[in-house]
């Protein structure tokens, strides 16, 4: 929904029931969006790195190159009509 500044003045309880039940509020300024309602959420607090220590295998040749698919990735024809 978009409205314009003077109607957002007059109706900001209207507007601020409609954000928070999810619709997208726009308020315009000469005719050009300007600022967005939305409700306001508690900020998340930090998260903590980790948590899946000991659960989580990565095999040791992990980095190392696969030969086969780098010479599929180097003989791919970019186009159809390249032969």
């Amino acid at each position: 929904m978009k409205v314009n500044m003077r109607e957002a003045k007059s109706q900001l309880s209207r507007l601020g029931r409609l954000a928070w039940e999810g619709e997208e509020v726009v308020i315009a300024r000469a005719g050009e969006p300007y600022l967005r309602l939305e409700p306001y959420r508690e900020p998340r607090g930090e998260r903590e790195l980790g948590g899946y220590e000991g659960q989580i295998w990565v095999s040791p040749d992990f980095d190392e190159p696969i030969p086969e698919l780098e010479e599929a990735i180097e003989d791919r024809k970019i186009l159809p009509s390249e032969e």
